[in-house]
């Protein structure tokens, strides 16, 4: 099958890349940056060069592709986070509609039901309604955990005053995911030759935050390692000294707001909070600890 891989060679496309190439597949892989030509070359896979602003570029790119690998970067600029976000989705969507393919596969995220009170996850809900509404194109929405390796942000608050946290509180359990539990997910999706549209959750853990504090502690080497709930003003402030733009730490803080009202995690319970991942936190904990480190 020819297959379009969106996301260059980001924690989830490249390990997706891999495995469809060792699978036989010819695998094209989008990416903005010329310097990675050589290296997606070298995988095996065809670098496509363009940005995922530019219709025509992707058309070109999609033009007899079998399916496609979606991934929609916030753009995160200082205004209009969720508009320029969906835009991407929009030229995604008329890539497909011109150039006929008939499978999509679009990394989503938990959340993802809801319009409101999840920060960035929003423009993904707007999103998928977009590619739902496409004929004749079946479609997998990937509803991903929060990533693992977002906690390799928390390391500097660790290191300088002890703590981690956010704005929930430890009792909260949050849905996470490994990066390459998501491209073995997509690898089989992308595949597929149903013309259903389905959601399917990708969650390899689903732990209380508090748990994030005792399994990181143990694996550092500091067993008193405390989960603080932040306010949604520490949150913001914290977030925006990390020199994030205004609007997407308030976005952030919005989705720490709505992780604390069970509105992120509300549909992912409704489907029974399905884990599928194989890398559960103690897993990852390795990981994290390496990072910590090194």
């Amino acid at each position: 099958m020819k297959i379009i891989i969106t996301g260059s060679l980001g924690n989830v496309a490249k390990q997706l890349a891999q495995q469809l190439i060792s699978e036989g597949h010819e695998i094209i892989v989008i990416s903005s940056n010329e310097s990675k030509k050589s290296e997606i070359e070298s995988l095996g896979a065809k670098a496509a060069i363009g940005s995922v602003t530019d219709v025509e570029f992707l058309k070109e790119t999609f033009s007899g592709a079998d399916s496609v690998f979606l991934m929609t970067p916030p753009m995160i600029d200082a205004t209009n986070i969720i508009e320029k976000t969906i835009n991407v989705g929009k030229n995604y969507a008329e890539a497909i509609l011109e150039t006929g393919v008939k499978r999509l596969v679009m990394l989503s995220s938990v959340g993802a039901d809801s319009p409101v009170e999840n920060g960035p996850i929003a423009s993904l809900h707007h999103i998928e309604k977009i590619y739902s509404d496409l004929e004749n194109v079946s479609s997998t929405f990937l509803r991903a955990g929060n990533f693992y390796i977002n906690f390799f942000n928390d390391i500097p608050l660790i290191k300088n005053a002890g703590i981690i946290g956010a704005n929930y509180s430890a009792d909260v359990k949050v849905p996470l995911v490994h990066p390459k539990d998501i491209a073995k997910a997509a690898a089989e999706e992308l595949v597929e030759t149903s013309s259903d549209q389905k959601i399917r959750y990708v969650v390899s853990d689903n732990r209380p935050a508090g748990d994030f504090a005792k399994v990181f502690g143990a694996a550092i080497g500091k067993p008193d390692l405390q989960w603080i709930e932040f306010t949604d003003e520490q949150t913001f402030e914290g977030i925006s000294k990390a020199g994030l733009p205004e609007e997407m730490a308030k976005l952030y803080e919005e989705m720490g707001r709505g992780i604390r009202n069970g509105i992120v995690q509300e549909d992912f319970i409704k489907y029974g909070s399905p884990i599928e991942g194989e890398t559960e936190l103690e897993d990852f904990a390795k990981e994290f600890a390496d990072q910590f480190n090194s």
